[in-house]
């Protein structure tokens, strides 16, 4: 089901001052999707799910989950967090350490006073579907992080919910478990075709994850959209460079030819992909991502964005080599693959492709 989120705003006091959580954010979360809030702490992402959950009241605004008014401060209207419908997966799993796996899983039913019978039968359907089945009995405290996330995520589910809410929920597991456990769950919310909203503040768990993607920061909705997108076409200098590593060089616009900009920066004369909505003489920033630095050996073949640089640093991380490279004043964060036999000190050259050179203005 959809959610819909209207002008909502919230705001904190402390110390004598105020703080704005959230800032108007006016937002459709589409049904069936994976829709992850991404932003640095401090954002208000997690205020935000909290309100949609309905464990915050905003002060302004109104939340609709599935055409239900769920809160109205003009209507007066607040529907309690059990009568929304909802499952949630907490940052901390919130497992309870005296209970077995089933006795966790059917928590949420028994609270309801549901037929035993009934429990039993959506318990055991939905431990199979977090491959879970044979557990019932184990402490919960005795199983990995992992499958104590799929508990979490097995009791979010019993209930049937229409949207299912993840704060943060993979943060506590080191980091090949988080990836493991990343496509699992990737994999179980597409199966449902379950409206999910998920909180992180991990770029790369939001690309690999959503489907959409809205950037926080400072209370707002900064920009939304498929994960691809927001990687390569992000219109915003908050977005590119919280998206993803990348360089940012202060440019001017010197020409607007065919499907070519053209700007001149610290680098030198640099041919970009098109950008609508500026002129020659306007001031940009040129975005240029490490991935995308093409180092040559001899003459590079392509006419347009061919530099001389000199390899000022690299450190080896396994599947490639990050490092700096000079070229005249300044100096770009690049990446080189694993077998490459440059080394600190050599004079290369290097060419970008025009596509990837993106321009924004904000």
């Amino acid at each position: 089901m959809e959610i819909h989120i209207r002008n909502v705003s919230k705001y904190y006091h402390s110390g004598g001052k105020t703080i704005k959580a959230l800032d108007n954010v006016d937002l459709t979360i589409p049904a069936n999707q994976i829709f992850t809030l991404l932003g640095p702490s401090g954002c208000g992402k997690t205020t935000l799910l909290r309100c949609i959950v309905g464990l915050e009241s905003p002060d302004s605004g109104e939340i609709e989950i599935g055409g239900e008014v769920v809160w109205s401060r003009d209507k007066n209207i607040f529907v309690p967090t059990e009568n929304r419908g909802l499952g949630m997966v907490f940052q901390t799993y919130a497992i309870w350490p005296h209970m077995n796996v089933f006795d966790n899983v059917a928590y949420p039913l028994q609270t309801r006073k549901i037929a035993r019978d009934v429990i039993r039968r959506k318990v055991d359907k939905t431990l199979r579907f977090v491959q879970l089945e044979g557990f019932e009995k184990r402490p919960a405290t005795k199983l990995s992080g992992g499958q104590q996330q799929r508990v979490a995520l097995a009791r979010a589910l019993v209930a049937e919910p229409k949207v299912i809410l993840f704060d943060e929920p993979l943060s506590n597991l080191d980091a090949k478990l988080r990836e493991e456990t990343r496509e699992e769950l990737r994999s179980f919310l597409t199966d449902l075709e379950i409206t999910a909203v998920y909180v992180t503040h991990d770029r790369i768990e939001a690309l690999a994850l959503s489907t959409i993607v809205a950037v926080m920061n400072k209370g707002r909705i900064i920009e939304k959209g498929p994960p691809r997108d927001i990687y390569f076409n992000a219109s915003h200098r908050f977005v590119v460079d919280f998206i993803g590593r990348t360089n940012l060089i202060e440019a001017t616009v010197a020409a607007q030819e065919g499907p070519v900009t053209t700007v001149d920066c610290a680098l030198g004369r640099v041919a970009c992909r098109k950008q609508t909505g500026i002129g020659i003489g306007d001031a940009v920033t040129l975005c240029l991502r490490p991935e995308f630095i093409r180092l040559k050996r001899g003459n590079a073949s392509q006419s347009q964005n061919v530099f001389n640089g000199k390899i000022r640093s690299l450190v080896f991380i396994g599947e490639a080599y990050e490092g700096e490279i000079t070229v005249h004043d300044a100096q770009l964060f690049i990446k080189v693959e694993p077998d490459s036999k440059v080394e600190v000190g050599d004079s290369v050259n290097f060419t970008v492709d025009p596509e990837n050179c993106l321009l924004v203005t904000r």
